[in-house]
């Protein structure tokens, strides 16, 4: 039984809606490509938004615990005792899930719906007895097959709540999610959650690594067609392609939108009683702009909402990083975020005109996943318009950049010298950063403040450079700040923007 943390539950609070197929309700094999997923996302979005009901109450009003209580078995999973490479597990509705997904799986063209069994779900003696009638089916997957250890399939991804999906390489524990598509994230009128109400699984052949799952996607504002092509491995990658449809005008779309949480650091350490010294499923917002530049954006829990956009045209890619990977740097035993992954999005086409977008909202507890990214585009997309996306996601470690990269950044006040505070940017070891740090050239700029001159030094246990610098917000509430290094007038480090709030 995997073990699915209390903020998962939080983060999926939306459950996918569908119809599902009843228990011993026969099952007739129909053609199936993904052209038909995409006509009836098209037929969707021609006709009005109707909610799927929910499952009976019982289901819904149980607690944590409860929901807990029973599990699935995974000898009866999906193509076990058969030689396909992949099995597939089912997660049941309620609690957070209040209605069902249809799932349906595909062989030889055909496919055919997967029917509800509650009798595949091992149960302990304090789980609840619960209706067996009425708008059941199951409310997520998990896909298992064949990786570091031969003959033992084990788990790797999983599609659950919502538009919500979440994926890990080998080594990894589960961290961050991924969506289908955002809409209205942060908006005062309040934000928009898409479902994925149905999915199609291809029976994989004997020895096959990859798995292709379709998802139909329904909300009130625009359908969808997704294709997943999802590979496992030191990384696990799936490609995505989607087709959407707008059934009103979309003037807030988040493009392949990522979730994350970051509680504290080294940054605002003091906020919290807590004998760790940090916790995060993910440090810091990655993007490689269509110039080629890198950025760095440390991740915050601000103490309001903070929106912020990176304008660009055709980004190349962004993603959010985890870099503290060291146990020490967490000191905790349970959660393990050391082994969180990374989540790296590279569009396939030319996205045009937009901005990569971050999202940091104020929390006091871990549970709460308080960091969204994702890609918006300048221009809203009409009412009645079609969209074709396509892009990879890369779970697991983060893309390799040829430059220094940035590992940490701490701040405090300035206890000698005078008022203000002090930032310090540790850069890893690389070989751009070689010799004297003398030879290279500081770049620190902010549009609100004066700073100090940067010092460079060497820091003996990573290997790289240290920057620190000072500045004085006198009684500015936040000052935006820019940092680089350059060698022989090219970058020998990405660019660190952060941004610091009173």
């Amino acid at each position: 039984m995997s073990i699915i943390s209390r903020r998962t539950f939080m983060a999926a609070a939306l459950g996918s809606t569908a119809l599902a197929a009843l228990p011993g309700m026969a099952s007739e094999a129909v053609p199936f490509t993904r052209d038909i997923v995409v006509a009836k996302a098209r037929a969707l979005a021609a006709a009005d938004y109707a909610e799927r009901p929910t499952v009976p109450q019982d289901w819904l009003d149980q607690s944590y615990d409860d929901y807990k209580a029973r599990w699935f078995r995974t000898k009866d999973a999906l193509w076990a005792g058969t030689d396909r490479s992949y099995n597939v597990d089912f997660f049941l509705p309620g609690l957070y899930f209040p209605r069902a997904i249809q799932i349906n799986t595909v062989a030889n063209g055909l496919s055919s719906r997967v029917p509800f069994d509650l009798s595949l779900f091992d149960k302990s003696d304090k789980a609840p007895d619960l209706t067996t009638e009425g708008d059941l089916g199951y409310s997520g997957l998990r896909l298992r097959t064949e990786q570091s250890e031969p003959g033992k399939k084990t788990e790797f991804c999983v599609f659950q709540g919502a538009s919500y999906f979440r994926a890990i390489g080998t080594g990894n524990a589960y961290g961050q999610s991924a969506r289908g598509l955002a809409l209205k994230t942060a908006d005062p009128e309040g934000e928009e959650f898409p479902e994925f109400i149905e999915f199609w699984l291809e029976a994989p052949a004997p020895g096959q690594r990859h798995m292709v799952v379709h998802a139909l996607m329904d909300s009130p504002s625009v359908t969808g067609a997704y294709r997943f092509t999802i590979t496992p491995g030191s990384s696990a990658v799936m490609d995505v392609e989607a087709t959407l449809f707008a059934r009103e005008e979309l003037t807030h779309a988040g493009l392949a939108p990522l979730t994350s949480m970051f509680l504290f650091d080294a940054k605002n350490r003091h906020d919290f009683d807590d004998f760790r010294p940090a916790v995060h499923d993910t440090d810091g917002l990655l993007v490689q702009n269509g110039n080629g530049e890198t950025l760095w954006r440390p991740l915050a829990n601000p103490k309001r909402l903070q929106v912020s956009s990176f304008v660009d045209e055709n980004p190349r890619g962004f993603g959010l990083m985890q870099r503290a990977r060291k146990l020490s740097d967490f000191n905790d035993l349970e959660a393990f975020y050391h082994k969180r992954p990374c989540l790296w999005v590279e569009p396939k086409e030319d996205w045009g005109k937009g901005a990569v977008t971050l999202v940091e909202i104020p929390a006091d507890k871990e549970i709460y996943d308080n960091i969204v990214a994702y890609w918006r585009p300048r221009e809203p997309y009409a009412k009645g318009s079609e969209i074709s996306l396509s892009y990879r996601l890369t779970w697991g470690s983060e893309p390799s950049l040829p430059m220094a990269r940035v590992l940490s950044t701490a701040e405090g006040a300035r206890i000698f010298g005078g008022p203000g505070r002090i930032m310090t940017i540790d850069f890893d070891s690389h070989p751009l950063l070689d010799g004297d740090p003398e030879d290279l050239d500081v770049h620190i700029h902010s549009p609100h403040v004066a700073t100090s001159e940067g010092v460079l030094q060497r820091n003996p246990e990573t290997g790289g450079l240290r920057l620190a610098f000072n500045f004085d917000p006198e009684d500015r509430d936040h000052i935006e700040l820019r940092a680089q290094l350059r060698k022989d007038g090219s970058p020998a480090s990405e660019v660190w923007l952060y941004r610091w709030t009173a």
